[in-house]
């Protein structure tokens, strides 16, 4: 495990200025998938803590779910000019090439650097990790990030234990040079993977995902727990300094074993995956928007975040919540309700 380490309080460091998240507008509901699988919304409901997931038709792609986050972000008020586009992705429109120019082009940042990186749900911590190094580079100034996934095309369709986990969905913040005394600064990003495990969670192409489900779930509680821990470590703060954690929402279950191990109580814990599944990288990011949105997460909030993801892959980090005006766009209602 290492870790993208953090600034003295007076250096250079990487500062959240922008956010924005995305979703299809098809709801496809637990109702909807007992209609066609051979199981319940109670066994759906106790297993996952899933009740409804987004999924993108065929006429909505990684790039548009990106593209429209991300606009979201560049315009919230405190955002400042990017000469860096950042996408994290398990699910790009094409083998080459890269989505993020593309995406890049769209906004209209034609000329800033852009690729795409793909760590599976931890994908966008990681992207974080190399923005912030890119900052710290003074390769660039600020940076957009987004994590993007259409993770309901990589199941069987006929698969129930795996068809009802996962949603799409898009998910970008903007960070700028700043100070690490700052509100909004990232903290140091704990980062990890194991190899070894790589076919624990696979997926050749798109309808053949295939995941050793009791694997997964101790190898996620464990690898989530200790980033966290070592992340809290690195910023200074005891467990009990934490006013939200926010875990990438792959299963309800997961995420309660995650927080009674951390000893976070419910009422601290930020959620989302009743109303959209696992979105994969675009899963914190839009946790972060909607909780923004919606009065759970508020400027002074110090937040632990932490993700797992194939690969084996796995970070951490904190950031204090800053004093971000709330864009238009999320004002209006949540990000679950975006179309």
């Amino acid at each position: 495990m290492s870790a993208c380490g953090a600034a003295g309080r007076g250096e250079r460091a990487a500062v959240l200025c922008g956010i924005g998240a995305a979703l299809p507008a098809t709801v496809v509901s637990n109702a909807d998938l007992t209609a066609r699988l051979d199981t319940t919304d109670e066994w759906i409901r106790s297993r996952t803590g899933i009740a409804q997931r987004r999924i993108a038709g065929a006429d909505l792609t990684t790039e548009d779910l990106a593209v429209r986050a991300a606009a979201k972000a560049l315009a919230s008020p405190a955002s400042v000019p990017v000469q860096a586009v950042v996408l994290a992705t398990t699910t790009p429109d094409r083998c080459c090439p890269a989505t993020a120019p593309a995406v890049t082009a769209r906004l209209g940042l034609t000329g800033a650097l852009a690729f795409d990186l793909a760590a599976g749900c931890t994908g966008f911590l990681y992207a974080l990790a190399t923005a912030a190094g890119l900052i710290a580079a003074a390769t660039a100034e600020a940076v957009l990030v987004i994590g993007a996934d259409r993770l309901a095309a990589l199941p069987d369709p006929d698969d129930r234990t795996t068809v009802p986990l996962f949603g799409d969905g898009a998910g970008a913040v903007v960070l700028r040079r700043g100070t690490a005394a700052e509100r909004g600064a990232l903290g140091t990003v704990v980062l990890g993977s194991d190899g070894t495990q790589a076919d624990l969670i696979r997926a050749p192409r798109p309808g053949a995902l295939q995941m050793e489900g009791a694997e997964v779930f101790r190898h996620a509680v464990d690898r989530m727990s200790t980033a966290a821990l070592n992340a809290a470590a690195a910023a200074g703060w005891a467990l009990a300094d934490v006013d939200r954690l926010a875990p990438h929402q792959a299963n309800a279950r997961i995420t309660g074993f995650v927080a009674r191990q951390l000893g976070i109580p419910e009422g601290r814990q930020l959620q989302n995956i009743e109303h959209v599944g696992n979105t994969g990288a675009a899963s914190l990011p839009v946790l972060l928007a909607q909780a923004a949105a919606d009065g759970r997460l508020t400027p002074g909030h110090r937040v632990l975040l932490t993700a797992f993801g194939a690969g084996l892959t796995w970070s951490a980090t904190t950031v204090t919540w800053p004093d971000l005006p709330t864009p238009p766009q999320l004002a209006e209602g949540s990000p679950a309700h975006d179309r």
